[in-house]
């Protein structure tokens, strides 16, 4: 055994400790760093929403749920608006408080907008071409229906485009990009059947067919679509109106959970004495047709107290307690009267 000098081992020890140090980062003889723990992220709360009554909330008033076909600089029918028609009405609803959900929000009661606005239903019937069609570059071109939808919203981002189009087998004349594109941009699809067949016309065979066959279009043209709801052509219920929402044909089946008519009035609260194999719709002719859309536009903004107000909070159904009456049962359990 060889022995050292003490001097000599306490040299190389030193000399091994200041390796590892440097090696490590650190200078000889320097302490480990210390680390602070990092401050928790601060909670992130969602203010409550307002107090019911100060914003009016009543979410057991009516809904209007308006009807377009044709957009045309030359309006050809009773049902048709010029493109500076439906952005003036468009106006008209942001202006006094209404914010647009789809038809199938509205069956399902999701009724999510702001305290103190009301909500809208846009649905569009026919699938035409002047509702969308696409420029070259493959956006929607300017003055179709959902071009003026989606300008509208960019100008006033508290207004979404947000609508339902009814649609038969061949929409939007035959574009295969259509209903992808509707699709993606969170539009809702609904059934309009596949020919525009007067469902009161036939047997029940033939109801269940044209019913089935038009589902079955739309989920091939969009893959994943679910088709909650259907829109009657021509406002005409099959002999059967249960026939209307639910049934199969040829091995695809169909569930709906509302059918829109033709109507001419405001659809009850969803909350309410719906019917939902004949949900009424108000055709919007500006004064071409009676009881169109200025008409009840006009009528809800003279007695405001009649109109579905937004609590703010999708969760609750509020109400004046003395509308209580009007609150469907299988809703109690949500229920809010103040």
């Amino acid at each position: 055994m060889v022995w050292f000098p003490r001097a000599v081992v306490r040299a190389v020890v030193a000399a091994a400790v200041c390796a590892a140090a440097t090696a490590c980062g650190g200078s000889p003889g320097a302490q480990p760093p210390q680390t602070t723990p990092a401050a928790p992220p601060p909670a992130v709360t969602t203010p409550p929403a307002p107090d019911p009554a100060a914003v009016g909330a009543d979410e057991l008033g009516m809904v209007p749920i308006l009807m377009y076909h044709q957009l045309s600089p030359q309006p050809g029918g009773e049902y048709d608006q010029a493109p500076a028609e439906f952005r003036a009405e468009l106006d008209r609803l942001h202006r006094e408080g209404y914010r647009p959900i789809t038809a199938a929000q509205y069956a399902a009661g999701t009724v999510d907008i702001p305290a103190g606005t009301h909500p809208v239903v846009l649905t569009f019937d026919d699938s035409t071409t002047s509702q969308l069609r696409f420029t070259p570059d493959g956006v929607p071109a300017p003055d179709c229906a959902v071009a003026v939808l989606e300008e509208f919203a960019a100008r006033h981002p508290d207004f979404p485009a947000r609508a339902t189009f009814y649609v038969t087998d061949d929409p939007f004349g035959g574009d295969p990009r259509a209903l992808p594109w509707l699709a993606r941009h969170g539009y809702e699809i609904g059934a309009h059947t596949a020919t525009h067949q007067d469902l009161g016309s036939l047997d029940a065979a033939g109801v269940q067919r044209e019913l089935a066959q038009n589902v079955r279009m739309i989920g091939a043209a969009a893959p994943g679509t679910e088709v909650r709801t259907m829109a009657l052509p021509l406002g005409s219920s099959p002999a059967d109106p249960a026939l209307a929402l639910a049934g199969s044909w040829g091995g695809t089946g169909y569930r709906f959970e509302a059918a829109m008519l033709v109507g001419a009035n405001p659809a009850p609260s969803p909350f309410g004495a719906v019917d939902p194999a004949a949900v009424p719709r108000i055709r919007s002719g500006l004064g071409r047709v009676p009881f169109d859309s200025a008409y009840w536009l006009d009528e809800l903004a003279a007695n405001p107290e009649t109109r579905f107000t937004s609590d703010g909070d999708p969760q609750r159904i509020s109400f004046p307690r003395g509308s209580a009456g009007d609150l469907a049962p299988r809703w109690a359990e949500r229920a809010a009267p103040y």
